[in-house]
């Protein structure tokens, strides 16, 4: 069994988590019946400029599993506030050969409680379509789905 620590910090810890955000894109891609090309052109660094433009806005929080074994990273969180309190868990993500051990669980948990500790009032979590097997995870935090929100393929 996988030993596994965690360290959280804010956005000086984007390029960590560079590989597993790669595979989670990539999932997304492989999932996606109407915006595999979007996934295809996302970048890394796109998605870190958005990250950094939306952490102006409020604060970011990163946080990475490591293999203590390997010092690997198996997974992150990131999660942020804006200053009018409305928070998000940007993304999370696990790699496969980890999953099962609880590490996801308390990723989300350890973003739910900083948001909370930062007087989050509103919390919300985005899930992309062909994912919904992610819906009973975030339900058991509470989350549940709210609307949909459909964007024109071109």
């Amino acid at each position: 069994m996988a030993t596994i620590i965690y360290r959280n910090g804010d956005e000086a810890m984007l390029d960590d988590i560079r590989e597993l955000w790669e595979a989670l894109n990539q999932h997304h891609g492989h999932i996606s019946e109407n915006f595999k090309s979007h996934y295809e052109n996302f970048s890394f660094e796109s998605r870190k400029r958005n990250l950094l433009l939306k952490a102006k806005n409020g604060r970011l929080r990163i946080e990475v599993a490591v293999d203590q074994e390997n010092m690997k990273n198996v997974g992150y969180c990131i999660s942020r506030i804006e200053f009018s309190g409305d928070a998000e868990m940007e993304s999370l993500y696990v790699a496969e050969n980890y999953r099962g051990l609880g590490i996801g669980e308390l990723l989300l948990s350890n973003a739910i409680n900083w948001m909370d500790e930062m007087g989050a009032h509103t919390k919300t979590v985005s899930v992309a379509v062909g994912n919904e097997k992610a819906f009973g995870f975030y339900q058991r935090f509470g989350f549940y789905p709210r609307k949909t929100q459909l964007e024109q393929v071109k």
